[in-house]
């Protein structure tokens, strides 16, 4: 942050780790946010760093080096910092050691796998965007016989339910009886975006699991653990974050069966 210009508060808060920036924007709405004793009420205010900000009536400190991390999420765990139905959360569930984080992403209560997790909102932000170009791939297991051809045909994208979906690679990895287990592949990732495609070609998922995300992988790590990525490997893969683009994944690669 430069003192001539100054930056959004919306955005220092995210570089500061306590949210993303749309949660910034919701906070300074709902009047949690103060610069210079005075209750901010627009997210577009730019402050320096001779500003004093505090949320919550808290001072906020300069924001912290980049850190990432990879996190296997189980089932049964919803990725949100509080939960209206009081359901239990990623959050609840992470080592007391890591500090405040942010997720990269999201998967929905009974989707398991690979996430990554950062102190940095900005970068959770630029790590989600369709135009980073980073890959996400899935093994998903369906009911029902998958048709290779009706698989193919999601690589020009399809509309369901007036919503448009990109290109998502889809190949069948071997069929059973009454299922099969499929390897799926995108760039988007909208709320629920495999279930609800695959469902439009009559295939109901009965598992769904995460392995990658951009250049990191799953691998062997467990369900609830959590990995921190090696400075030099962010450093690599960020470059100047939040400001440079990531490198795209665009290798296939094997994954182990379970």
């Amino acid at each position: 942050m430069t003192e001539l210009d100054g930056e959004r508060i919306a955005k220092v808060l995210a570089r500061a780790g306590l949210c993303s920036r749309r949660e910034a924007e919701r906070a300074i709405a709902d009047g949690r946010v103060s610069v210079d004793g005075k209750r901010l009420d627009t997210p577009a205010f730019k402050v320096t760093n001779k500003n004093r900000i505090t949320f919550d009536g808290k001072p906020v400190g300069a924001a912290e080096e980049t850190q990432l991390w990879m996190y296997h999420k189980p089932t049964g765990l919803m990725t949100t910092h509080r939960d209206p139905e009081g359901r239990p959360t990623v959050f609840d569930n992470l080592p007391k050691h890591l500090p405040r984080v942010i997720s990269v992403g999201r998967l929905d209560i009974n989707s398991e796998g690979l996430m990554l997790l950062t102190n940095d909102g900005e970068i959770a932000r630029k790590l989600e965007l369709p135009v980073t170009g980073w890959l996400r791939r899935y093994r998903v297991r369906v009911w029902g016989q998958a048709e290779p051809d009706k698989l193919e045909s999601l690589a020009k994208g399809v509309t369901v339910e007036g919503v448009k979906y990109g290109s998502i690679t889809a190949t069948l990895e071997r069929q059973m009886k009454s299922n099969a287990w499929l390897d799926v592949a995108l760039r988007e990732g909208k709320n629920r975006e495999v279930r609800k495609v695959l469902e439009h070609l009559g295939l109901g998922v009965s598992r769904l699991i995460r392995v990658s995300y951009g250049p990191f992988k799953l691998g062997t790590l467990a369900p609830g653990e959590v990995k921190k990525v090696p400075k030099s490997v962010v450093a690599d893969q960020l470059g100047d974050a939040p400001r440079s683009t990531p490198k795209p994944d665009t290798k296939p690669r094997a994954h182990r069966r379970r």
